[in-house]
């Protein structure tokens, strides 16, 4: 009985097209954002370097001690 009330209730694609719109407006302005602040994304990638290796030593010098 439960199965024949869902089947007749007619779904709206609205919501479903609102969530895509939603999504391509996210993904234009990440593209956007990520093409205007390039410099500085590299400079957070290369400031990073230096903590990640010192992280990537001490979980190998962890795993060596085992």
């Amino acid at each position: 009985m439960a199965e024949e009330i869902k089947k007749e209730e007619a779904k709206s694609p609205l919501p479903t097209i609102l969530k895509v719109l939603l999504g391509l407006v996210f993904l234009v302005l990440g593209l956007v954002a990520l093409i205007r602040w390039w410099p500085v994304l590299l400079m957070l990638i290369k400031g990073c370097i230096g903590p990640f290796l010192i992280l990537a030593g001490v979980v190998t010098l962890a795993i060596a001690k085992d």
